[in-house]
């Protein structure tokens, strides 16, 4: 991994990092090269590192600057590598469970969390909703994080006697190396659609970086444990994840044979009712979750569990007091008398499961707030267009960090997708506040308003600023105010 070294590395370290802006004294600097479109270059930052106290660097070619430097082939590698020895290798003392896929990580992280917790160990999360260490839940800006933060919270975890780590890995956090050093018992594989491309350039080299993760499963030289990977039998992808891993494949699904699997399925607007057949045995489920694609969540939880030994009456009495997830149709209720949902749904995929299960149980009509982000696959656009048209009655194409792109363009690619609906009625408006009051302003008794793409979001990045704003207040400051006006109507 070293090729050279100058200076005297004989130096005592205090941490890892790769933003020069956080640098404390003491601390090692790792010159990571740029990702165009997404990270610049970090030895252009060396010297602002060096005055906020870095004592020596990583790079991959040299810089001009008198300080001890290692130089490396790959500083990304070297991170993670150096990350998680720092930390003394803090996923070798828990059992560490990786979930990838375009949709439902957040989910069946929750899921998994809450059967483990409630059987009475102590767990610890990585995703798109947070970090929790010891209980607490604490803010992330990404889903996978850069291995000296990431490798720290596992160590504060070990601290705290974590048992169990369940953790989402996105494809650039498998495609930057962020989990390298990261050794996982149970690798879980949720679904494979459209989203990223980009990044990645194609569907394929979308699909081989998610394949990372179970690929290099069972490949630690630390760990004698068993190893597990649990893939969605019903997925394009699933024979293509299962060549690629040399763990032991559990699989689950509805429609194809699998080790754990669910029939007699039934839906209402409340919630879920299904027989599951598993290994272990069979059972009734209720779950207080509503459409088809939080069945496949839940059986992705309920084999995690099974596999840890957790009883099928433990794991239906956890599913039955599950409440719904911050972002994920998550309800907005101002005693109005239709209904508000917030939801994450940023990829065809999300989107068309989302719209098809309100369409399901809407007897108003279904009203669709969302847009597309900016620097982002704009191949998905029009497809996301297309969905909304397919299932609502009225939509409202809007802003979604458009980041540095003209909001309005991506409105009109997402428009592009609408055009063949000569039925549909819908409206382009680029401020999303406004887009949501309009949205609550039209809906009557019996409606659902649909507010998709941001979820849990609690900002706007709009060119280089980031501001605060979160659909799910928005939408009580709008149903709040319609109400008003109404009244004094």
């Amino acid at each position: 991994m070293v090729k050279e070294t100058k200076g005297n590395i004989d130096v005592d370290i205090t941490g890892v990092q790769m933003d020069s802006r956080k640098v404390e004294e003491g601390n090692l600097f790792i010159c990571v090269p740029a990702i165009q479109g997404f990270l610049e270059d970090r030895h252009l930052f060396t010297q602002s590192a060096i005055e906020n106290g870095a004592v020596a660097l990583v790079v991959e070619r040299d810089v001009d600057i008198d300080v001890p430097k290692i130089f490396v082939k790959d500083a990304r590698y070297a991170m993670a590598v150096i990350a998680s020895h720092f930390n003394n290798y803090p996923s070798h003392e828990m059992k560490l469970i990786g979930i990838t896929g375009t949709n439902g990580k957040t989910t069946t992280s929750y899921i998994i969390d809450k059967i483990f917790e409630d059987y009475g160990f102590n767990t610890g999360v990585m995703g798109n909703n947070g970090i929790k260490i010891n209980g607490k839940m604490l803010p992330t800006d990404i889903n996978t994080q850069e291995p000296p933060i990431l490798q720290r919270n596992l160590r504060k975890m070990r601290e705290y006697n974590t048992e169990y780590c369940v953790m989402e890995v996105s494809s650039q956090g498998l495609d930057m190396k962020r989990v390298i050093g990261c050794d996982f018992r149970t690798a879980i594989f949720t679904n494979m659609t459209q989203d990223h491309l980009d990044y990645h350039g194609t569907f394929e080299e979308y699909r081989k970086t998610k394949g990372l993760l179970f690929s290099r499963l069972g490949n630690s030289f630390y760990s004698n444990d068993k190893k597990y990977a649990i893939l969605n039998a019903d997925d394009q992808s699933f024979e293509y994840f299962r060549n690629l891993t040399s763990a032991e494949v559990l699989s689950y699904g509805i429609n194809n044979i699998a080790d754990v699997s669910a029939n007699n399925i039934s839906m209402t607007s409340k919630g879920i009712r299904f027989s599951l057949n598993s290994f272990k045995g069979n059972i009734e489920i209720v779950l207080q979750l509503v459409g088809r694609f939080n069945v496949y969540n839940a059986l992705a939880g309920i084999t995690a569990a099974l596999v840890e030994g957790i009883p099928l009456q433990n794991i239906k009495n956890s599913l039955t007091k599950l409440t719904s997830i911050n972002g994920r149709m998550e309800i907005v209720d101002g005693g109005q008398d239709f209904l508000v949902i917030v939801d994450y749904a940023h990829t065809p995929d999300a989107l068309d499961n989302v719209l098809k299960t309100l369409k399901e149980f809407t007897k108003g009509k279904v009203i669709t707030v969302f847009g597309c982000g900016g620097d982002r696959d704009k191949n998905k656009r029009p497809i996301m267009g297309e969905i909304a048209s397919k299932y609502s009655s009225y939509v409202i194409v809007t802003s979604d960090n458009p980041r540095s792109e003209d909001p309005d363009y991506i409105i009109k690619d997402i428009e592009k997708g609408m055009k063949d609906s000569h039925s549909l009625q819908y409206e382009l408006i680029v401020n999303r506040e406004e887009a949501i009051y309009k949205a609550i302003k039209v809906a009557t008794s019996n409606d659902v308003v649909i507010i998709a793409g941001k979820g849990h979001e609690k900002y706007q990045i709009l060119k280089n600023n980031t501001i605060h704003f979160d659909d799910r207040e928005i939408a009580r400051n709008a149903i709040m105010r319609s109400y008003i006006n109404r009244n004094d109507a």
